[in-house]
């Protein structure tokens, strides 16, 4: 019979080995995007027949991505309060706090819609998207963010700089660590400049969510 410290140890070990393989997809993908399951297999240390122990195939791999990805989002989301008194300093936090998600999870940007549908994306993104629009609407209220732009749209723009930021990072043309982004964000918005290049690098910490 099989005691229950053995049965244990090889669930972690099973643990482990998933997340090995999920992070060497991440990084393989990231280099080429037409990386292969047995590509993927050699950078986790593995040979194929694991990777298909954990995972059905291509899709259910990236799937396994997206949902670490997504779990990521959601406890960044969980340090962000919105809209809280002060927009500037709100709209400072969501984007310093989503910043090294997206940053480690921009991989997924690579991919073509055949490994990540649309409405995935969209269910992903869409409490981010709710919280933005949110922070927009307070800013606009305290007539701290400009108000040409309804904040709906408004913060879908804003969200395109920042996947567009992110993909200047993967073409090696930009890095950061959420500062200069989070100030690019808020003059985008309309905040004040002078207090958007004094605020965000105020709220920068050591050790933020993210991975």
């Amino acid at each position: 019979m099989t005691s229950p410290r053995v049965t244990g140890s090889a669930r972690r070990q099973s643990q482990l080995t998933r997340a090995r393989i999920l992070e060497a997809a991440r990084e393989q993908l990231g280099r080429d995007p037409d990386s292969s399951l047995s590509d993927i297999a050699e950078a986790a240390g593995v040979v194929r027949r694991t990777v298909y122990d954990h995972f059905a195939g291509r899709s259910a791999l990236v799937e396994g991505i997206v949902a670490d990805a997504a779990e990521s989002l959601r406890r960044a989301l969980a340090t962000v309060t919105a809209p809280g008194p002060d927009a500037v300093t709100a709209m400072a936090r969501f984007v310093l706090a989503l910043w090294p998600v997206g940053d480690r999870y921009r991989t997924l940007l690579r991919l073509t819609p055949q490994d990540l549908r649309a409405e995935r994306v969209n269910e992903i993104l869409a409490p981010a998207r709710d919280m933005a629009t949110a922070i927009i609407e307070q800013g606009q209220r305290q007539g701290v963010f400009h108000t040409s732009i309804p904040p709906g749209p408004l913060s879908r723009a804003l969200e395109g700089l920042m996947l567009a930021l992110l993909e200047c990072v993967n073409a090696g043309t930009y890095g950061d660590d959420g500062t200069r982004t989070a100030t690019a964000a808020l003059i985008a918005v309309g905040a004040d400049r002078d207090l958007a290049v004094a605020r965000a690098p105020r709220l920068v910490r050591p050790q933020r969510v993210g991975a």
